[in-house]
């Protein structure tokens, strides 16, 4: 998505949590462009997907120190920042039920899998069977 330019971070990305369960914001400078891949793949995966699905997808356990954790949604405005940007690129459309994939989306997500496929190398041929394991030797005559 970095190299399609399609979509950018907003201003707020550099300093923003992807969570109330957070304390910290992502270290990986590009988090914005592989959070927008995670939601596009999630869509792909899930079909008409809508925010709170997504937060939920996103969200984790929140640990209040010694209280006892429980679990929290992810940043909602991360996921429909995201959501604008993918539906204004022209791979998601809005529907009645949350987001849909276009097919252009659908497309483009299953070129990006093809390269990524032929990339990678060859499936290595099956593993040798282990050697065979040499006769135990017979045990010794105890001794009375």
């Amino acid at each position: 998505l970095k190299a399609a330019g399609k979509v950018q971070p907003p201003t707020w990305a550099e300093f923003a949590k992807t969570g109330v369960n957070r304390e910290m914001p992502p270290t990986n400078p590009d988090w914005w462009f592989v959070r927008c891949a995670s939601v596009l793949r999630r869509i792909y995966i899930d079909g008409p997907v809508g925010v709170s699905r997504l937060r939920s997808f996103y969200g984790g356990k929140h640990r209040k120190g010694v209280a006892t954790g429980f679990f929290c949604k992810g940043s909602g405005s991360v996921v429909r920042e995201s959501l604008q940007q993918l539906e204004k690129a022209g791979y998601v459309k809005k529907l009645k039920k949350g987001r849909q994939m276009t097919p252009e989306g659908q497309a483009y997500l299953d070129s990006v899998a093809h390269r990524l496929r032929s990339k990678m190398p060859e499936e290595a041929a099956p593993a040798e069977q282990p050697p065979a394991q040499p006769p135990a030797e017979p045990a010794a005559e105890p001794t009375t």
